[in-house]
């Protein structure tokens, strides 16, 4: 299943998106074959393939006109033969199964994790810091942990 999702991303990437976003597809198909019980058992790929495109989209503002790239959902989904609320709803459930939000650091194209503002809040003794603006020994420890993702 895994192959046959991830060969209709690449393909959908390769057409209409950037190579950043067939790896974030490709990641998110493997986390979710990774799922015990799969969900991907139901229901066919293209539908799966479909989810994942659109949730990788959410995550990184695809559906935005002021982003680079930049698809309708209603666009995304019909490139793979579906309705608008199929996409949706397979991308709503794939978000819930992974636990992800709203600019999810671990699910942003690498080329804006470094604006996205969710990458570098820390929790430091209750009070939420931006890591870009502690002391360097501070972030070199948070990137040590890996609680960010690069020392800015």
């Amino acid at each position: 299943m895994y192959d046959e999702i991830v060969s209709l991303t690449d393909a959908f990437c390769r057409q209409h998106l950037t190579d950043e976003y067939r790896d974030l597809c490709r990641r998110m198909a493997a986390a979710l074959c990774r799922k015990r019980p799969s969900p991907l058992i139901n229901g066919p790929a293209r539908s799966w393939a479909c989810g994942i495109a659109y949730a990788v989209g959410r995550v990184n503002f695809l559906f935005d006109k002021s982003q680079k790239p930049h698809m309708r959902a209603d666009e995304l989904c019909e490139r793979f033969d579906l309705s608008p609320k199929t996409g949706s709803a397979r991308s709503t459930a794939i978000l819930a199964l992974l636990k992800i939000g709203s600019m999810d650091p671990r699910w942003s194209r690498p080329s804006q994790l470094a604006r996205n503002p969710m990458a570098w809040l820390l929790d430091v003794n209750g009070y939420i810091v931006d890591a870009r603006h502690m002391p360097r020994e501070f972030q070199e420890e948070a990137f040590r942990r890996g609680l960010i993702p690069f020392i800015p």
